[in-house]
């Protein structure tokens, strides 16, 4: 019997559950060399492509587009080829990827259907051949590293186009054909602009037209596709009145529920976990008050501003710069101050580090927001760059809102959140007059901080808004 080996999924990120299957670049029974392109996946942190680590045959695929993979969980079964050089056999990259504990997998069973309607367990367990136990041996991930090392995603050429995962998972979000995007790219590759370009014009639509032929091998499985909430099927209008004349009746949610429901993957899986986490954990309290911009000298760069001004609230009050071990009842206050940028995307929130923010003049903090927000909207962003800040920043007010509660993520202690700018009557002496104030409010973990400290703190910050330049 031909010894069938299992490829388990391997840690993505910074210790990442799971990950969400975006594309199968080949499907059972195709060939497959060494390091060539298996699949692309979406992990809270980007879309990456996940190399192939045997030369061989592709015997079975361990979930559709759309499945949620669990860490550790099998992704792929193969039959190598005896008379191809194996990377366990030439070189060790030293990250080795094995099942979870706990749990047995026959390969022998039956194998999926051509939509690969298998969603991995949560366990993985021993490889079984023939009724025979055998020890699985690990999986070495061809060039993939983990961990805190930065992915460099490189252009695959699959399917007669070259473009990174991050291109080909927007590309199937707009529903754009990457086989009729004209490319701009060195080397004619795919990038995200064009495909961006495509979706506005229209010229690249999926089924539109003809594509240029695809080789067989390059298979792909689509997952069903389902209604869009609110939308009655085909031929089927909604109305104020049923077909028989009388007024349509709606049912409560408890009987029937009108949309599809949606899992959560990727970004706003992670954005879940982390805020029923922050809910769980931090004890949050939260002050509010109005910066008075009425003293500003020409025009400014608001978000520069506050950046400059969470900078002078943390050396007057260190302790709201600060990292909190609810377990051990510790605290760290930082020397630096490195700022968590809330950035809301259509994938989830997003919130890079803006780094050594207390160094930077105007020019630097916004060249530095300006790269980060770039390669947040582009998924290109390293793993490294989405964690490790000591105090965070939402400025929800560029869309609305006056006041809020921000939440605190763990081991932060502060968010500053930055309302929408007004125009509001201010009493001065002898009179009144027309200021335009930015509503402030700041959520702090009342574990870590005093209310004296979260008021002073707050105070500094609104000084230095009020100052002229």
């Amino acid at each position: 019997m031909a010894d069938i080996k299992t490829f388990y999924l391997p840690d993505l990120g910074e210790g990442l559950p799971d990950a969400t299957v975006v594309e199968w670049h080949v499907k059972a029974g195709d060939s497959i060399k060494l390091d060539a392109p298996l699949c692309s996946m979406e992990t809270a942190k980007a879309v990456v492509d996940v190399p192939s680590p045997y030369t061989g045959k592709v015997v079975k695929l361990h979930g559709a587009p759309g499945d949620i993979i669990e860490t550790g969980a099998a992704l792929a079964d193969f039959e190598p080829d005896p008379n191809a050089k194996q990377r366990a056999e030439a070189e060790a990259t030293g990250h080795h990827h094995g099942p979870k504990k706990g749990a047995e997998r026959s390969v022998g069973s039956p194998a999926p259907d051509d939509a690969g309607n298998v969603i991995a367990s949560d366990e993985g367990g021993e490889v079984q051949t023939g009724g025979t136990d055998r020890e699985d041996e690990g999986t070495v991930v061809g060039a993939m590293v983990s961990g805190n090392t930065v992915h460099v995603e490189q252009a695959a050429s699959i399917g007669g186009v070259k473009a990174v995962p991050a291109v080909r998972a927007l590309a199937k979000k707009l529903k754009v054909d990457l086989t009729r995007v004209r490319p701009s790219g060195a080397d004619g590759v795919v990038t995200m602009q064009d495909v961006k370009n495509a979706a506005a014009n229209g010229s690249a639509a999926l089924g539109a037209a003809p594509a240029r032929a695809v080789p067989a091998s390059a298979g792909r499985h689509l997952a069903p596709e389902l209604p869009q909430p609110g939308h009655a099927p085909q031929g089927q209008q909604r109305g104020p009145v049923s077909l028989a004349g009388k007024p349509v009746r709606t049912a409560p949610p408890s009987v029937q529920a009108s949309g599809q429901p949606e899992q959560l993957k990727g970004v706003r899986r992670n954005m879940a976990r982390v805020m029923a986490d922050a809910h769980a954990q931090v004890v949050p309290t939260t002050l509010v008050d109005d910066a008075d911009l009425h003293g500003w000298i020409g025009k400014q760069d608001i978000t520069a501003r506050l950046i400059r001004a969470i900078v002078a609230a943390c050396k007057t009050v260190p302790a709201l710069n600060a990292w909190f071990d609810g377990k051990n009842l510790s605290r760290t206050l930082h020397p630096q101050v490195d700022i968590g940028i809330a950035v809301d995307t259509d994938d989830g929130l997003f919130v890079p580090a803006l780094r050594n923010a207390d160094v930077l003049d105007a020019a630097g903090v916004r060249a530095a927001i300006k790269r980060l927000r770039t390669q947040v909207e582009d998924r290109s962003i390293p793993a490294s760059e989405l964690s490790g800040y000591t105090i965070s920043l939402s400025n929800f007010g560029m869309f609305a809102g006056r006041y809020a509660t921000p939440v605190v993520v763990p081991p932060t202690v502060a968010i500053v959140g930055a309302g929408k700018l007004s125009h509001d009557v201010v009493a001065v002496i002898g009179g009144i007059e027309v200021h335009r104030r930015m509503p402030i409010s700041l959520t702090f973990d009342h574990r870590a901080a005093t209310g004296g400290e979260a008021a002073r703190f707050l105070k500094a910050l609104l000084d230095d808004l009020a100052l002229p330049n």
